[in-house]
């Protein structure tokens, strides 16, 4: 039996790097997993999944989290499939890597409605069935950017700075459900957002990251995975840097 064993999580921004490495490890370790995101390919990744372990573990949901009426479906889907819902990971999100001047009010409203406004979303409509059952962990994705700040991302880093904040204000107010809320903020992580963020900069930056190389989704995964399960029963509102501060 695995850490999560008889266990359903949903994934957010499973179809592509740190979601779709935190689906797959989630399903190995026994848990059933719902793949939510706006692109159809992560219907793929859930068939792979189910091809992978042998059982009909994994379920794609297209949402786009920042509309209310998909997140609602999601979870919906995710109660009659499963019946419940002890694991949320707040993962999807968009890049965007310009500064205050570059950055319209447009491309500002589309990150943090992806970014945050889908988080929150998710946890408002989930919450509640985490309540009725005694308990449950979400597992909200931040970004080191979120911490310390960054160059020429503004919307980026306000967006990961406010899951943080989101976290750390859950965490106190459902305590007293059971309820445990945490975040992990990755630093520099081989997926197709670190490579539009740095670019041609990415082969003299490698040299300063941590053992000269990007970090791997599924090392994310793997803190994910942590936080999750009843290994950290008594970690709450904290944030779990993967890939250093320096």
């Amino acid at each position: 039996m695995g850490r999560l064993h008889g266990k359903v999580s949903i994934v957010t921004g499973a179809a592509r790097g740190i979601g779709k490495a935190t689906a797959i490890l989630f399903a190995k370790e026994g848990g059933n997993v719902v793949l939510a995101d706006v692109l159809e390919e992560g219907r793929d990744v859930a068939d792979s999944v189910n091809r992978m372990i042998g059982r009909d573990a994994a379920i794609f949901v297209k949402t786009d989290v920042s509309r209310d009426e998909d997140v609602k479906n999601l979870v919906e889907v995710t109660l009659e499939r499963f019946g419940k819902i002890d694991v949320l990971v707040n993962n999807a999100g968009v890049g965007h890597f310009k500064d205050i001047m570059e950055t319209s009010v447009d491309e500002w409203d589309r990150v943090i409605n992806i970014n945050l406004k889908g988080a929150f979303l998710c946890c408002k409509y989930v919450v509640p069935h985490m309540v009725r059952a005694g308990g449950g962990s979400i597992i909200n994705v931040s970004s080191v950017v979120g911490v310390r700040g960054g160059e020429r991302c503004v919307a980026y880093a306000a967006s990961k700075a406010g899951i943080i904040g989101l976290t750390k204000a859950l965490a106190t107010d459902l305590m007293k459900y059971n309820i445990r809320v945490n975040a992990v903020a990755p630093r520099a992580i081989e997926t197709q957002m670190m490579y539009e963020y740095k670019g041609e900069e990415l082969t003299e930056r490698l040299k300063k990251y941590p053992f000269g190389r990007l970090g791997k989704p599924e090392e994310v995964a793997n803190a994910i995975l942590f936080l999750a399960s009843d290994e950290a029963s008594y970690i709450v509102g904290e944030v779990l840097v993967v890939g250093g501060y320096f």
